[in-house]
């Protein structure tokens, strides 16, 4: 059965500056999760423009997982079971994310993320239908949250208290009770997870256990974006693509697979994925 869930993960910073949060978080997390044996490979990074979705940046990219897979799931599949392969369009504020997996061919899972100036109060952004309404799951995150469950420990934990947190340089923090309420700027997240494993037998187990890890990658990813902000406050987004490129080099290179980044960086077509789109 298709699971469709909306996160809504509510940030003390504008909309501009969490542009340049999240392209920081996503380069130095990719860094901390690469090895030799593991991590992020990626494929290609450029621009590309839909009529329909507009001009942005598109992301390929190859997640090597092997150690992160549950136990259950390890019994029967091989442990590169969980090879991802993950096409993103990022037309900011609108961004679209599709996860394949090679080994589970009918597997798939997308991401449709729309980002407002808001504290998470808004309704169906992503424009859903009554049906699908009708079976959506919704969940604020609190990125102040010091709980933690299976998947903070495969995802990893940054041990900063944003309940102590103080930014040096934008005087923001700490985030105390019912921060989201009072703080200025803010802004929100909203992230629809659809996810589908037509699978007999383990299908829905595995649907599950995608839909909490990605509930608690979002959790880490965002408490980073706060907690690092005194590393990227004040860069804009054309020193961030420049990085960006030197990044996907090491991240390659790392994992034994170097290319050029000049390649990457060609305006091309880059078709967006609708395979069932919900958004």
């Amino acid at each position: 059965m298709v699971q469709i869930k909306e996160f809504r993960i509510v940030m003390p910073l504008s909309l501009e500056e969490y542009q340049v949060a999240q392209m920081y978080m996503v380069m130095k997390m990719q860094q901390q999760s690469t090895t030799g044996d593991e991590g992020v490979e990626v494929l290609q990074n450029k621009p590309f423009s839909d009529d329909g979705f507009g001009e942005g940046q598109y992301t390929s990219k190859v997640y090597h997982l092997q150690s992160k897979a549950p136990s259950w799931l390890t019994t029967f599949a091989p442990v590169d079971a969980l090879v991802m392969q993950e096409e993103a369009w990022n037309a900011y504020p609108r961004c679209r994310s599709v996860v394949k997996s090679p080994y589970f061919s009918k597997f798939f899972m997308s991401i449709d993320t729309i980002h407002k100036a808001d504290n998470g109060c808004s309704e169906n952004v992503h424009g859903l239908s009554e049906d699908q309404l009708a079976v959506r799951q919704v969940e604020v995150i609190d990125i102040a949250s010091a709980a933690t469950d299976y998947w903070s420990y495969i995802v990893g934990r940054n041990n900063v208290d944003l309940s102590n947190f103080h930014s040096a340089r934008s005087g923001r923090g700490p985030l105390l009770e019912d921060w989201q309420d009072h703080c200025s700027p803010v802004m929100t997240a909203y992230k629809l997870v659809t996810v589908d494993a037509p699978y007999w037998g383990f299908g829905s187990r595995l649907e599950q256990a995608l839909m909490a890890g990605e509930r608690s990658l979002f959790l880490e990813s965002h408490r980073n974006c706060f907690a690092w902000i005194d590393e990227w406050f004040g860069l804009t987004v054309e020193v961030l693509r420049e990085l960006e490129q030197q990044s996907d080099y090491s991240l390659n290179k790392k994992l034994g697979w170097p290319c050029s980044t000049e390649s990457w960086m060609t305006q091309e077509e880059a078709p967006l994925e609708g395979e069932k789109s919900v958004a």
